[in-house]
Formats: C-alpha cells, structure tokens, sequence
C-alpha cells in the first residue's frame, strides 16, 4: 500500500469503502470522487462506487506493516456509519489492539454512534472475542492506548454538535480535524488533544477565510493545544500567498482564476491556485504540531514491540 498523501499521517486503510452525505463538509467529498475514479479505473473494491462496503480481506493489512507507522483509519469512509454493525468495528478493534505497534488515527462524523459503541458494556467483550479469533485471549480495557479518537468539524454548527460527544468518549488521544473549513469556530478545547485545520481542495472548492484559522491557531496557542495547519486547499487569499505567487502575480506572470466571495467578516478576495501552490503557512509559518504522546512514539518507534508479531 501507497504512503499516504495526506500530510498529518503516514498510511491510509479502508476496511471499509463509502459513505453517505450529512452536513456541508461532506458536499464535495473528495473520497467520493476518487471512489468514481477508482469504479472507471476497473477497481474490484470499489466496483459500487461510493456505495457503503465492507472488506473482510483489508482487515489484516496493518500486520504486514513491519516497521510503526501512523495510520488514517477509513479515509474512504467512516467507520462509524450507521450501516456499519457494531460486530464489524469489532474486529476492527481487534486488529488495531493486536497490532499495536502503529497509531491508529480515527475520524468520524458520527460521534453520536461512536459514543455509543464505546459506553456499550458489551463492546470491551465483543473485542477480545475478536481478539481471540485471531490469537488469543486477552481482557481488553477501553480505551486503546495506540488509538486516536477525533470528529470532523466544519463549522460552528458542526463543532457544537461533534465535539461535546466526543468529549464523552473514552480515548487515549482526542482531536479535531476542522477541514474543510467553511466558517468561523470557537472550539471547545477542554480535554482535546491535537486540531488540525485545512481548507477545501477540488475543482468545487470553498474558500477559507485567513481569520478563521488564526482564530483556532490563537486558541490553540493559548492553551497549550498542538496545532496541525494543513493547507489552504484550492483558494488563497493575497497577504497568505507564497512570496514568489505574489511577485508573479504582480507581474503579471500568472494567469488565474480571481474570485469576490462574502464571508466573514467582509467580502474578501481569493486567488485560485491549487493546492500545491497555495501551500501550508499560516501568516508565512508552518504549523505541524503532534500530541505530546506523539512525540514519545516517534522516539521509541524504532525499539517498540508489539503485542502479536503476526
């Protein structure tokens, strides 16, 4: 499998493919795009498209994994949808505690089911039932330290409804992922451990205004939570632009797409340049901070055992 593109993570895996829309952040969902890709390239896992699926064969992929890596769970989909059964998120589970050699970073929008699968009494059972199916017995205890619980959030409306859930969920990390971003937030960040920020990529993307994200980088900073800025996605505004995007486009050297949109707090100029030349700084700082646990991980990755050498 491919290392992952993504810039907070080092490996993607999809024991399960496909979604369904549920708020403006999914709108244009980048994993639906490529899943059409895939579907016209004659891909056999996603020969349904973006239709929900479920794939017992990628469940063992993490063990081939030799050295730790950091790794995105369903970056195709979500692994708690409601179409999911609790029974298939088990074994999951099972596989993320056996092969705990590697971070495992989950993602939802769905924090209302994944609260309750973590406060249902039966599920620590149902994992090490899992568990022993593949190896053996072990009396696991919730949550896993080597699991990452977080929410995608995309505005204030999004945040105020994810975030106090998930700050009910058991989890050795909790964290944000506030991408796309489409408006300003004001985070709750009692108990979070880690907020990664990043602006809307694709041919339909949204704007970020610069303000919302030096908002969540403030808070962020004043109390004392690492701050991941990932990238301004497809539009930039001019005083955010890369010094050498600014220099060609006062000499005219560039030729771009312009646009007036309304956002807050004024209507506010944006350049489309793509993703790759609007780049990842913020006020011409780069902004990449991890868990403190994080940090202690990547000094003992090289040395660390896991529990099953599978």
């Amino acid at each position: 499998m491919a290392e992952s593109k993504i810039e907070w993570t080092e490996k993607t895996w999809n024991p399960t493919t496909g979604c369904d829309k549920i708020s403006q952040g999914c709108k244009f969902c980048y994993a639906e795009v490529m899943a059409r890709r895939l579907k016209a390239m004659g891909s056999e896992k996603y020969k349904n498209g973006f239709k929900l699926a479920l794939h017992e064969d990628a469940l063992k992929i993490p063990y081939t994994w030799k050295q730790p890596k950091i790794v995105f769970v369903n970056s195709m989909s979500d692994l708690f949808h409601e179409k999911i059964p609790f029974e298939f998120i088990d074994k999951v589970f099972a596989v993320m505690y056996l092969a705990d050699r590697h971070i495992f970073q989950v993602l939802t929008k769905r924090p209302e089911r994944m609260l309750e699968y973590f406060t249902d009494p039966k599920t620590p059972i149902r994992i090490s039932s899992e568990v022993m199916s593949l190896d053996q017995w072990y009396d696991i205890k919730l949550p896993l330290k080597n699991v990452w619980l977080g929410v995608s959030v995309e505005d204030q409306k999004t945040a105020d409804e994810r975030i106090p859930l998930l700050l009910q969920t058991p989890a050795e990390i909790r964290w944000i992922s506030a991408e796309p971003l489409l408006g300003g937030i004001n985070i709750e960040l009692n108990k979070l451990d880690w907020v990664v920020v990043g602006g809307e990529s694709g041919s339909k993307a949204r704007p970020m205004h610069p303000d919302w994200a030096r908002k969540i980088r403030d808070n962020c900073k004043n109390a004392g939570v690492p701050f991941f800025f990932k990238q301004w996605g497809e539009y930039i505004a001019f005083n955010q632009m890369p010094k050498q995007e600014q220099l060609k486009l006062r000499r005219g050297e560039i030729n771009h797409k312009i646009e007036k949109f309304i956002s807050e707090p004024d209507n506010f100029i944006y350049h489309k340049l793509g993703k790759k030349r609007t780049g990842n700084l913020l006020d011409g700082k780069q902004y990449q901070e991890y868990p403190k646990l994080m940090e202690i991980w990547l000094n003992d990755r090289r040395t660390y055992k896991s529990k099953n050498e599978i």
